[in-house]
């Protein structure tokens, strides 16, 4: 996968995110801060992207035989269905 498509889906996948709420929260609280609120929100950013990366490169080494693809989407499903589940719970006891 290229330069680009990597940063244009990790950008599109980071706008209004809590991340940026929270980023956001902190300049406003003191807009002369703004420049130490983006060095410690980039910072803490790649850090926690330096740690995916190494945890991907790791299980892609060693979780190469498991079906990764299928397992994360049998996962979403069922938190799907958990939801609509929930939904229906709590929309019946109201």
């Amino acid at each position: 996968m290229g330069f680009a498509a990597i940063f244009l889906a990790v950008f599109l996948a980071e706008l209004g995110d809590k991340t940026q709420i929270a980023s956001a929260a902190f300049a406003a609280g003191d807009p002369g801060r703004a420049w130490k609120v983006f060095a410690a929100s980039s910072l803490a950013l790649v850090c926690s992207t330096a740690i995916a990366v190494f945890v991907g490169q790791y299980a892609g080494e060693h979780l190469a035989r498991l079906p990764l693809k299928l397992i994360s989407g049998v996962v979403f499903i069922a938190l799907g269905a958990l939801a609509v589940f929930d939904h229906f719970r709590t929309l019946g006891a109201a």
